[in-house]
């Protein structure tokens, strides 16, 4: 039974020495904690007489004999006493019968992490501990020490977070089936290092839309080194959000990691889709171009008549009597056969040159025109990134 069983409540004060954060998984949602728990009550039951007023120490064989506290860890997942190479538990004996009774624990408790800040966030965790079976009709749990009942190994440090601040509180907490218990809360503010995160997620993904930018540089009609440009960069966005969202729960609300990277990742294939409108752009108004100075392609111009017409009409405007008529008559059909071919060579020499010089100059004038589209999105793209990362970073640092 408790010391002073059927009358007040017995007063039983704690403190705690953390020994080490172990591990902190945002995955899991909880962390990991070795520290040293120290219970301290009178129970007359175990004083005894001494001269020299020095106390008894035992181990944790006697435990098993005596009342000791039922203290459990409230939202727990796992915990233990270290066991090597005995039991870590020590009962210390005063000779007017107050006790100390130490234990070394290590526990898994749960931690409700926000993650709406991630990775520029700070993180409150607390471990509570409670009596199990005595309410505080019976038990009476605090600090022993008030604030200083917490004390800590300046020697603790995780790999992600920064330690700020480790504080006490305790309060009561109600069970409608059983009553009041008194509650102690050793509550710690965890800051993440950024540090890590800017190499491995920001860094890439700002490099990777600087990258995009460069196809705004790249002559338009090199197709296949623009597309496949754009194409690499955004598989390797994906495979960055992809990379991201592995090492974190799946949480229903928008991370700020998750803001920056899809914004990156809109700029990305903004950036591909910007060269699909150039291109489609440049092949409509070159088409426009060739309609208007070609709008018979399928003849041929009164210039360029057939020798037989040309003959013709020397023939009828000439006289029978005419020497003229007389030459020409004169010329066999192999003759007008080979200047017809000379006269066809030459005509197609002279149209082939206007169509290759008209072309160039079409072609000129498209080039100039497409690369105003990119010349303006040489502005528009680094000058928005550069605006969203102000107000990205001004929000959330």
């Amino acid at each position: 039974m408790r010391p002073a069983f059927g009358g007040p409540a017995i007063p039983v004060g704690v403190d705690v020495q953390v020994e080490n954060l172990d591990s902190i998984s945002e995955v899991n949602m909880d962390f990991t904690m070795t520290l040293y728990l120290r219970h301290y009550w009178k129970d007359e039951r175990l004083s005894f007489p001494s001269c020299t007023n020095r106390s008894m120490t035992f181990d944790g064989r006697l435990v098993k004999k005596i009342w000791v506290p039922d203290i459990f860890f409230v939202h727990s997942k796992r915990s233990f006493i270290h066991d090597t190479t005995t039991d870590n538990i020590m009962l210390r004996v005063f000779p007017d019968g107050h006790v100390l009774y130490s234990t070394r624990i290590t526990v898994t408790a749960m931690c409700n992490m926000d993650f709406s800040r991630f990775p520029l966030d700070s993180q409150t965790c607390s471990l509570e501990l409670e009596s199990y079976a005595y309410t505080d009709e019976d038990l009476m749990l605090y600090w022993k020490n008030g604030t200083e009942s917490l004390k800590t190994d300046e020697k603790i440090s995780l790999s992600q977070f920064l330690i700020q601040k480790f504080h006490t509180t305790s309060r009561l907490a109600f069970y409608s089936s059983t009553g009041r218990y008194n509650r102690l809360y050793i509550n710690f503010i965890l800051r993440r290092h950024i540090f890590f995160f800017l190499l491995q997620t920001y860094f890439p993904a700002t490099l990777m839309v600087m990258l995009s930018w460069v196809s705004f540089w790249i002559d338009h009609r090199a197709v296949p080194a623009r597309v496949s440009l754009g194409i690499t960069i955004v598989l390797t966005m994906s495979t960055i959000i992809t990379g991201v969202n592995a090492s974190m729960p799946g949480v229903s609300y928008i991370k700020a990691v998750d803001i920056y990277l899809w914004v990156s990742f809109v700029f990305v294939f903004l950036s591909v889709i910007e060269y699909a409108a150039v291109n489609y752009l440049a092949t409509a108004q070159e088409r426009k171009e060739q309609e208007k100075q070609f709008p018979c392609m399928g003849g041929i111009s009164s210039k360029g008549m057939t020798i037989d017409g040309i003959y013709s009409e020397l023939d009828a405007g000439s006289p029978e009597g005419d020497p003229k008529n007389q030459m020409v008559s004169e010329v066999t059909e192999e003759d007008k056969q080979e200047k017809m071919v000379i006269h066809l060579t030459m005509s197609d020499e002279s149209n082939s040159s206007k169509k290759k010089g008209l072309k160039e100059h079409v072609s000129l004038r498209i080039i100039q025109n497409t690369h105003a589209i990119d010349k303006y999105s040489r502005l528009i793209f680094p000058g928005t990134y550069i605006f969203f990362n102000i107000v990205y970073w001004s929000v959330f640092c």
